[in-house]
């Protein structure tokens, strides 16, 4: 990449360098502590927990905030309301409840609801936080969505980038609970 700078005699800046390595970073990064859970003794059931987090807080807020939102979250995603945030909240942690009640009879985890439903609230958060950290690149780089693939949804990054935020947290919290 340094290279390309030298050799575009500085039409490609090392700004530019910097932030391609922060994007490879962040995304390859992050992504590979999914695979880290998912090898833990339990893993393919706690993997679920980031999924949840990510896609709970994501349908919840869209339609709590549809409804019910009036206050605008931030000024990085002019479309999100306070409202909308804490119903994604509430719905993850709801979502959390229920998936860990199905894996508590049908596995010996035996998971403490009280400590799930506080991940909850904690994965939703940095949901929301990973959602917003790719609306500010988008801002930053001027564009609407990362991709066309799926129309309407802001490309492929925008359906994982709850996901990817979620995950390096997700490795070291679950591997305290399950300690």
């Amino acid at each position: 990449m340094f290279i390309q700078v030298i050799m575009s005699k500085m039409k490609t800046t090392v700004l530019d360098v910097a932030v391609s390595l922060l994007g490879v970073l962040y995304i390859v990064g992050f992504i590979l502590f999914i695979p880290l859970i998912h090898g833990t003794e339990n893993g393919k059931f706690l993997v679920w927990y980031i999924v949840l987090g990510a896609w709970g807080t994501d349908t919840f807020a869209y339609y709590i905030g549809r409804k019910f939102g009036k206050h605008k979250l931030t000024k990085v995603s002019p479309n999100k309301s306070v409202e909308g945030s804490i119903g994604g909240i509430v719905g993850a942690v709801i979502l959390f409840l229920c998936y860990t009640i199905a894996v508590n009879h049908y596995t010996d985890l035996a998971l403490p609801y009280v400590y799930i439903g506080i991940l909850g609230v904690i994965f939703s958060i940095l949901g929301q936080f990973g959602d917003l950290a790719a609306s500010s690149i988008k801002r930053y780089l001027e564009i609407k969505d990362f991709g066309e693939l799926i129309p309407g949804h802001g490309g492929i990054l925008d359906r994982i980038d709850s996901i990817i935020f979620i995950a390096p947290f997700a490795y070291f919290l679950l591997m305290i609970l399950m300690g």
